[in-house]
């Protein structure tokens, strides 16, 4: 019974139950974002970033107009404009830390700070973070906003982990280590954000660390692991990925499926719970 009053409630809010299911998508939807960015990002210039960044934010913008102005939880809205959010901040990071020269590193405390400002702006205007309390338009919208640099930040942090520098001699050059990354290999980067993952989760059951706390940072790991598995999947072997044939293709479109079944699933799971509360309330 409390676990269909719940996903009824989350429906008024509009912001989904926090169950595995939604983690799933989650990460479905922002590795969508790491593969379908490829299809409008062609490198070449040194400012190519800037266009699929515009293009990218004018898509969130519109997805999220449509977010504010529905009245209750609507899943397909939902995860558009969280893929949206996802494919806008990927572009976002890539045309800080490539375009613009700030690097992996310089990148990643930029949007820390960003996001420190956003949950501070937030604090003091309302009593609390925590998702669940989402109830007026201006903290629906300070909360996409979060979410953007989020994934943003993801990014950033993703490509920081993983990314390899092109030829042997780029740090003689005068490149530190912090515009080039860590230089781990794809994998490597992966293992590594679901590791820090597994070690929020452990904290979410073990300990009494702030669950708004625990969230947020879930929430921003999510996005360098789905930045790291997607390139994982559509990277060549040179460059430590599967060198799948039309990899950004077959990788979008499988990472698309798993995000329709999941909604799916939780259209059918909601409904089902919803009609076992029924006979209770009119009773």
């Amino acid at each position: 019974m409390t676990t269909a009053n719940n996903v009824l409630r989350s429906s008024i809010s509009k912001i989904p139950q926090l169950t595995l299911l939604f983690w799933i998508m989650k990460i479905a939807a922002t590795t969508l974002g790491e593969t379908g960015s490829d299809f409008v990002t062609v490198p070449g210039a040194e400012d190519n970033y800037l266009v699929p960044f515009l293009f990218f934010i004018g898509v969130f913008v519109v997805f999220l107009t449509i977010q504010l102005f529905v009245k209750k939880y609507i899943a397909p809205v939902y995860w558009t404009v969280i893929t949206s959010t996802s494919l806008a901040g990927t572009a976002f990071s890539d045309y800080m830390d490539r375009s613009l020269g700030l690097g992996y590193m310089k990148g990643s405390f930029l949007l820390i700070s960003l996001l420190i400002m956003i949950f501070l702006f937030w604090y003091f205007t309302e009593p609390t973070l925590n998702v669940k309390s989402i109830a007026t338009k201006r903290v629906e919208v300070l909360y996409w906003i979060a979410i953007l640099i989020s994934n943003t930040l993801g990014t950033a942090a993703g490509d920081f982990l993983s990314h390899q520098a092109e030829g042997v001699g780029t740090l003689a050059g005068g490149e530190s280590f912090l515009e080039q990354g860590l230089g781990l290999t794809i994998a490597q980067g992966a293992m590594v954000t679901g590791g820090l993952i597994l070690v929020v989760v452990l904290a979410y059951f073990l300990t009494k660390i702030s669950r708004v706390l625990l969230f947020w940072l879930a929430f921003v790991l999510t996005r360098p692991f789905g930045a790291t598995f997607g390139d994982y999947l559509i990277k060549p072997h040179d460059k430590g990925g599967l060198g799948l044939e039309n990899g950004t293709e077959i990788a979008s479109a499988i990472l698309l499926a798993i995000l329709v079944i999941c909604i799916l699933v939780e259209y059918a799971t909601r409904k089902k719970l919803a009609s076992n509360l029924s006979p209770t309330v009119e009773h």
